[in-house]
């Protein structure tokens, strides 16, 4: 019997996830992506849908008409929202979920972070740490630092943010992008700090390690708390789960008369 995954994705480990379980026999997949970004990750197999569901409610209602046998939620770390949606809604209907979850970045000796709570925390020890300060946070937090009218911000974010913003300048670029390049767009600005979420993987580390070589110090934003549930941090702890699965579902049942 066939069966029908949708997977949560949009990241770079959602499309790996995809391209690998496309090739598991029995299976139909269909991928969500949020649809904030401007050039996600498309997958090439399999059935693709874009923007939300409508909270907990429409992805309940979406896993039951769709008739979703798993879900995987490979979303970004910092997408608590729909993660949330996602547990909820798969325990209401009854449906095994999976959350996979890259591990963050761990610190160094030779770095020099400092931990806050959220980004009204990170805002907060901003004053007297620098006067220019590299944000790469995304757009959508850009407000908890918008206050900050007497500090100069550098911006790095795929899509044009909505005000209020901090003041200083706006790059819009995605990437990954080189340790060389970084370090050299934070000489060019004058950076004087960076603000970063430990959102784990090869992507973007590249600024963390330009911040290190050049005695930077970062602050740092943890991670949302998980929904409760199943989780992994690789790819192929994913494939291995649902080689489980489609295992158990499609294992003939014994008579419980015997």
């Amino acid at each position: 019997m066939t069966q029908r995954i949708l997977i949560l994705g949009g990241t770079g480990d959602a499309a790996k996830v995809i391209d690998r379980v496309a090739t598991l026999p029995k299976v139909e997949l269909i991928a969500s992506l949020a649809g904030r970004t401007p050039k996600p990750n498309i997958p090439t197999v399999g059935r693709v849908r874009r923007g939300g569901f409508g909270g907990v409610a429409g992805l309940a209602q979406f896993l039951q008409t769709e008739k979703i046998d798993l879900v995987i939620d490979a979303t970004h770390p910092f997408a608590a929202q729909i993660s949330h949606n996602a547990a909820v809604a798969a325990t209401q209907q009854g449906i095994p979920r999976l959350l996979l979850n890259r591990l963050g970045w761990q610190r160094r000796s030779d770095d020099c972070w400092i931990d806050v709570a959220d980004q009204a925390a990170a805002a907060a020890v901003l004053p007297g740490l620098a006067d220019r300060i590299f944000l790469t946070i995304g757009r959508q937090e850009l407000k908890a630092f918008a206050h900050l009218d007497q500090l100069w911000f550098l911006m790095r974010m795929i899509t044009p943010p909505d005000p209020p913003i901090p003041p200083g300048k706006v790059l819009l670029q995605q990437g990954p992008f080189s340790v060389e390049d970084e370090k050299a767009l934070m000489q060019k600005y004058r950076v004087g700090a960076i603000v970063s979420k430990n959102s784990g993987g090869n992507a973007t580390y590249a600024k963390i390690i330009a911040a290190r070589e050049l005695g930077l110090p970062v602050v740092m934003i943890p991670r949302p708390a998980l929904p409760v549930g199943e989780v992994v941090h690789d790819v192929d702890a994913v494939v291995a789960w649902v080689e489980r699965q489609l295992e158990s579902r499609q294992a003939p049942r014994r008579d419980a008369s015997v």
